[in-house]
């Protein structure tokens, strides 16, 4: 594992209030598991399908209609507390959650309030090279998803989609351990990051797949130490929900947006009602939903028609021998392994796709910090700037360790490498034969260097009298042989005898 220092977290200052105010958040995110079926029907979960297409009966509370649990989704859960290192219950029960809404056809919604899947973990927040923040999860409980209501296709009605009733979440509830905007962004993208690895939700945020209700509170300097203490929250202000966000921009402009609004009632001698809230990004502001219920207010009760949900020890020591390699092991590794700076390996391990394509490359490169800087440099950027995936790259793995390989064997310089990438990436092909065929090698004969450097000299007398005067004028005469050379020549080797001709 790489040395972390675990940072004290500092609170966001909110400029312009009479006194110092300290954030704390938690954080309720939604991931929708990655299942082909619902978590109670074989219903399938695929987007984008036609309205109440993918509906079974029992999705629609048709009578008589039972639930049948999907154990992949069971599956998934436990895989997902594993990697955030928590505690898997092997008993565990599912409750009723009553309340009427259009897309609810049940009239409730089936979770786990009393005795969840998943009990408490952790997840360390990345926020600088070699800082990271500790926050805790409190649980993890599975629980069905309601449908869409459609507001904006017609001026008289509204319309109900079922597809997502019954898909399987994943609440992951956090505990108030975050103290900042950028710090629950770093934690939502730390925790997209967990889940994508493990295969247990493909962190789409667009499509609602990974969506977070973020509770924001102030209080004033010293309450939370003393919260920490005693595990009181008592000493914590009045929290307010933010419902359903989507995005991590936004996610961190809600939580200042709210903070300030929090602050101005209560330095204006108000209180802060608890209640759930709606950011408007266009307004920036958050606007009341409607009053923050509590759990009788949902009249949960153990449902009837499940029976308690017990597994195996040996059951979970498979799925926990089954974890991929996480990414701060993955980190760690790509750090010691290939002689990486941590910041270098967390961008290739950002992603599992771009780690996986890095790895391929090191392998037959023979060299990991001369990929990486391909990988990251020149593979990254070109795919950034036209906005394309790893998946969507035209160059190889292959191609371009093999490009990596003509660099490190002096074959070609970087000046060549660079363009031998572009036709590849444009033209595609094999590199080497690419650098045969295009007579791009680079000329590494000291006799043909010596030769253009002796012809340069003697043509440009003067320049020769202001670099020896100055030495670092040297380097125009190394321009001038590359030119002549086509950039072929050896730039070191150039160097050496510019210098020893200049009696440097």
């Amino acid at each position: 594992m790489l040395d972390l220092a675990y940072d004290t977290p500092k609170p966001k200052v909110i400029a312009g209030a009479r006194h110092d105010w300290e954030l704390v958040i938690g954080m309720e995110v939604h991931a929708q598991v990655a299942s082909n079926a619902k978590l109670f029907s074989g219903a399938s979960t695929g987007f984008g399908a036609e309205p109440n297409s993918h509906v079974a009966f029992v999705d629609a509370a048709m009578p008589g209609m039972l639930p049948v649990i999907n154990e992949f989704c069971v599956e998934q859960a436990v895989r997902t507390g594993l990697g955030l290192n928590a505690r898997i219950n092997l008993w565990s029960a599912f409750d009723r959650k009553n309340y009427f809404y259009p897309d609810l056809p049940q009239g409730y919604q089936i979770s786990q309030l009393y005795h969840p899947l998943v009990g408490e973990g952790e997840i360390l927040v990345d926020m600088a090279p070699g800082v990271a923040r500790l926050v805790r999860i409190e649980r993890i409980h599975m629980e069905q998803d309601a449908g869409k209501s459609i507001h904006d296709m017609d001026p008289a009605m509204s319309f109900v989609d079922l597809n997502r009733t019954g898909v399987c979440l994943m609440e992951i509830v956090s505990r108030p351990d975050i103290r900042g905007p950028e710090e629950a962004a770093a934690y939502i993208a730390k925790l997209r990051q967990i889940l994508r690895y493990l295969g247990t939700c493909d962190g789409n945020m667009q499509n609602g797949n990974l969506r977070a209700d973020v509770n924001v509170s102030i209080c004033r300097p010293g309450q939370y130490e003393k919260y920490m203490e005693t595990q009181d929250f008592s000493h914590l202000g009045t929290r307010c929900e933010i419902k359903n966000m989507n995005s991590m921009r936004f996610i961190q402009q809600a939580i200042e947006v709210e903070a300030r609004r929090q602050i101005a009632i209560v330095e204006a001698g108000g209180e802060v009602v608890q209640e759930t809230r709606l950011y408007d990004p266009d307004r920036g502001e958050t606007r009341s939903m409607r009053s923050k219920e509590e759990a009788h207010d949902y009249r949960y009760f153990p449902d009837p028609d499940l029976l308690p949900l017990e597994i195996e020890q040996d059951w979970v020591d498979g799925i926990k021998a089954s974890l991929p390699e996480l990414p701060d092991a993955k980190k760690a590794r790509f750090v010691l392994e290939f002689g990486l700076s941590e910041y270098d390996a967390s961008v290739l391990t950002a992603d599992l796709a771009n780690a996986a394509y890095f790895e391929a490359v090191a392998a037959k490169a023979g060299d990991g910090k001369l990929a990486a800087n391909w990988v990251i440099n020149e593979l990254f950027g070109r795919l950034k700037k036209e906005d394309h995936s790893i998946e969507q790259s035209p160059v190889s793995p292959d191609q371009l360790a093999a490009i990596v390989r003509l660099i490190k064997s002096d074959a070609i310089s970087g000046k060549i490498a660079k363009d031998l990438f572009e036709i590849v990436y444009t033209e595609g092909g094999d590199p080497e034969k690419i650098v045969e065929e295009r007579g791009m090698k680079q000329v590494t004969d000291t006799s043909a260097i010596e030769q253009a450097v002796d012809e340069i000299i003697a043509a440009n007398p003067a320049q020769v009298e202001k670099a020896k005067a100055n030495p670092k004028l040297a380097g125009w005469f190394v321009g001038q042989v590359m030119k002549a050379t086509g950039g072929k020549a050896n730039p070191k080797a150039v160097n050496e005898i510019v210098a020893a001709k200049l009696g440097l």
